[in-house]
């Protein structure tokens, strides 16, 4: 059972660190993560406040019921469509020494000018500088919630695999329909992102997601996809051949990217910094004559959000924490030929690291 009351104390802590006064969160991650309220973004002015003193939800009257059901937090103060928020808000907080405001990164520009209206001379500055530190490291619940989304995708690759010579003339739009259905029949909620099937030469354009393009035999296919389940991501890639043998270039790319995976996973550990677990993959693909190729960052944290902190990346110094969960994903993009990335999640270990996937990382 997640301590939701926990978090909030925690996140009180930081922000008496970081001097802010009031936290004004939009229904995203960061609400979820201190109240358990998981709806979507809203039209109408919809906040959780937080301050150092106490924590109420700020919504429109029609939403009371529904969020009162999936948060522990009992104090609602609600407006009606025939009132103006702002002065409604307004009324709520407190007017005198109100240095420094701190609001989601997902909230619309004119909500946070409204909350300007009322602190026109207030510091501001964006949630992450509380929230950041709080969930860049799991705990054994989170991990193994990951670990539920990231085994839904391990076995969709199994079975892509068996598929073989049945993928041929498939188009990469029927192929990701494929993708999706099975994710959804092996209880996932829902896809973490758009899914991925880029073939052929589709697969030099690292976020390509997909068309009309028929896989053919001896063609690579790119599949970068991931779930959604209990509020968690996963996200994994594979870079696989269905039927025919492929040219021995990209046999020779494809074992590069595993061995560049390979030794950044190896470098993993608390107190490495970021950014040395991609140099580690990078300089693999360098040294084979393919940096211009390795477009992109090395990695990313995964969590409630897709993306989010840590980044490993070239300049990022954070230091690794046991418990940080993030992606080793390094690729080859060869315009116009192909493309080639090996995507596992892996968790920071007291002395090491664990992958979080499990799928065969080769082509067939």
């Amino acid at each position: 059972m997640v301590d939701f009351q926990r978090r909030i104390q925690q996140l009180r802590e930081e922000m008496v660190e970081k001097e802010a006064d009031y936290l004004f969160l939009t229904p995203d991650a960061n609400m979820f993560y201190v109240s358990g309220y998981s709806g979507e973004i809203h039209e109408r002015h919809f906040f959780l406040v937080i301050s150092q003193q106490n924590e109420f939800f700020f919504i429109p009257k029609l939403y009371e019921g529904q969020v009162s059901e999936e948060t522990w937090i009992d104090d609602f103060r609600t407006w009606t469509d025939s009132e103006n928020p702002v002065e409604k808000l307004e009324q709520e907080l407190e007017k005198d020494d109100v240095g420094k405001i701190l609001v989601s990164e997902e909230m619309d520009a004119r909500f946070t000018l409204d909350i300007r209206e009322i602190y026109p001379n207030a510091e501001y500055g964006l949630a992450g500088e509380v929230f950041e530190q709080l969930r860049i490291s799991k705990d054994e619940e989170e991990i193994e919630k990951i670990l539920e989304s990231s085994r839904i995708v391990d076995e969709v690759v199994a079975e892509l695999r068996e598929g073989g010579e049945k993928i041929i003339g498939k188009t990469e739009d029927e192929l990701a329909e494929i993708i999706e259905k099975k994710m959804s029949e092996k209880g996932g909620e829902k896809p973490s992102f758009n899914t991925i099937a880029s073939s052929g030469p589709n697969g030099a354009k690292p976020h390509y997601e997909h068309g009309d393009r028929k896989i053919r035999e001896e063609e690579p296919v790119v599949l970068d996809f991931g779930c959604y389940r209990n509020h968690y991501r996963s996200d994994q890639t594979r870079t696989l051949v269905f039927s025919g043998e492929p040219s021995q270039k990209f046999r020779d790319v494809h074992e590069i990217v595993r061995k560049a995976q390979h030794t950044a996973f190896e470098k993993i550990e608390p107190g490495v910094e970021a950014r040395e677990v991609d140099r580690a993959a990078r300089k693999v693909i360098e040294d084979a004559g393919y940096g211009e190729e390795f477009i992109h960052r090395t990695g990313h944290g995964v969590g409630l959000e897709v993306h989010e902190p840590p980044y490993i990346n070239r300049e990022n110094t954070r230091k690794l924490e046991e418990g940080m969960v993030f992606s080793v994903e390094p690729g080859i993009y060869i315009k116009g030929e192909f493309g080639v990335r090996i995507e596992d999640l892996v968790r920071v270990t007291k002395d090491g690291a664990e992958r979080l996937n499990h799928s065969g990382r080769m082509w067939n």
